[in-house]
């Protein structure tokens, strides 16, 4: 297991009762690496700052008494933002109908980049409609996919349809 995954299964418990999802979690550097908490409300409103405060309340007070970073570290915790991550497999099924781009840490039919229209998940693969054709990309090789920032994802947040 690697520090991501137990830090996740750390703080998931009590801010998913607190009404949030938790998207991701990142710890990136090295001499005081900062952990990235990014987090979303179960209801879909917009997540706000006093939303964010909470969990940081929460997600310090867990680490703390749990310490499974041996550093000092910077605590950020955010919102998924408009061409958010996608990082569970409801993401892909939530998110069908929008532009997205998939990168795999291995070739999946000679490519690692999947540029193209999501069209969901089936059997543990998820289907990009690209230009040149349909690909369906293991979801446990995918590195990174997000959605793509275009007309069609600011007018859907805009009418807010891409909530929940």
């Amino acid at each position: 297991m690697d520090v991501h995954e137990r830090i996740a299964g750390i703080i998931a418990p009590s801010v998913e009762a607190m009404g949030y999802d938790l998207v991701r979690v990142s710890l990136t550097g090295n001499a005081r690496p900062t952990l990235q908490i990014m987090a979303e409300r179960v209801d879909g409103a917009a997540m706000t700052v006093d939303d964010c405060a909470e969990i940081s309340r929460a997600v310090s007070a867990l680490l703390d008494v749990e310490d499974p970073i041996d550093v000092a570290y910077t605590l950020e915790v955010s919102s998924p933002g408009i061409d958010r991550p996608l990082t569970r497999p409801k993401d892909f099924e939530r998110f069908a109908g929008f532009e997205v781009r998939v990168e795999t840490s291995q070739p999946v039919d000679d490519r690692r980049r999947f540029i193209g229209m999501l069209k969901g998940i089936e059997d543990g693969k998820v289907l990009v409609e690209m230009p040149t054709g349909p690909a369906a990309v293991p979801f446990d090789l995918i590195l990174r996919a997000k959605l793509v920032m275009n007309d069609a994802l600011l007018k859907a947040a805009a009418e807010g349809k891409h909530q929940h």
